[in-house]
């Protein structure tokens, strides 16, 4: 299964290369305020699905862009159930990044069992960098077994985020935690693509991340790295529930801890908004 990840993942990072060479072609849609789609964006899902849906026709998919697809013979009796096999897609995380430019985007692909991920592929294609993790066998770049850093104090973490591009109600929450982290860590960066984030963190190159409103095509495959890579995942009070949630922490076990500490009374609950899910 993780071949076949890694086979549709390098599929729409191809597609993604050639559309980089000439931005200017490239029809851009604008879905709500600072949330765009491209063509790109869905030729390169269109190959993830047709590669995922040949080699298992049976498994059902949930994407950025077309939603959920039931495998065949895969229709539940509470539409609400997930899947026996769920295949988790974001065919261009970053998107605009993509658009102008800007060189920090991927292609996340994950796979849940009976609700649990197992599988994770997510894949640079602008830096050829593929990360691939399989649950109990470890979290790779390259082929080149990976670990989270061994940094234990915030003074000396460098942090990744991600801050509110389209939903401002939780600005003032996130400034506050702007401002903490830049006053007692090394650093803060905001690159722009979460699942790319997730994968620098298992690869020891952030020493801790957060976001809040993310999908689940965003943490998917970036989670399972990151804890294959011997780091932790939670929502901001430190539980599992950031997959429903969309408020994920990820971290060294120590700067987790601390991070969970620091952050945790500053959160904002979202209020009267849909759960993320995978409906």
């Amino acid at each position: 299964m993780l071949n076949t990840a890694v086979k549709a993942a390098r599929r729409a990072g191809a597609i993604i290369n050639r559309a980089s060479l000439d931005l200017d072609l490239v029809q851009v849609t604008r879905k709500s305020h600072n949330d765009f789609v491209t063509e790109v964006d869905k030729a390169a899902e269109a190959a993830v699905i047709e590669t995922i849906m040949t080699a298992y026709p049976d498994h059902s998919i949930l994407a950025e862009e077309s939603g959920m697809t039931r495998g065949r013979g895969q229709v539940p009796k509470d539409p609400d159930d997930a899947p026996d096999f769920l295949w988790v897609i974001d065919p261009l995380d970053g998107t605009t990044n993509f658009i102008h430019g800007f060189p920090q985007y991927c292609v996340s692909i994950a796979l849940a069992q009976r609700g649990q991920v197992t599988q994770g592929v997510v894949y640079d294609p602008t830096r050829n960098d593929l990360f691939t993790a399989s649950k109990g066998r470890g979290a790779f770049l390259n082929d080149r077994r990976i670990r989270v850093s061994k940094r234990a104090k915030m003074a000396e973490a460098l942090i990744g985020t991600g801050f509110p591009s389209r939903e401002f109600d939780r600005l003032d929450a996130y400034v506050k935690m702007f401002r903490h982290i830049t006053e007692h860590s090394a650093g803060l960066r905001r690159p722009g693509a979460a699942a790319l984030d997730l994968a620098y963190l298992a690869a020891g190159r952030l020493d801790g991340f957060f976001e809040m409103g993310l999908k689940p095509w965003d943490i998917a495959a970036g989670s399972l790295l990151v804890t294959e890579a011997g780091g932790l995942v939670g929502d901001f009070q430190g539980n599992s529930d950031y997959m429903h949630s969309g408020d994920l922490l990820a971290a060294t076990p120590k700067v987790f801890a601390l991070l969970v500490q620091q952050l945790g009374p500053l959160h904002q609950p979202r209020i009267e908004s849909e759960a993320v899910g995978t409906r």
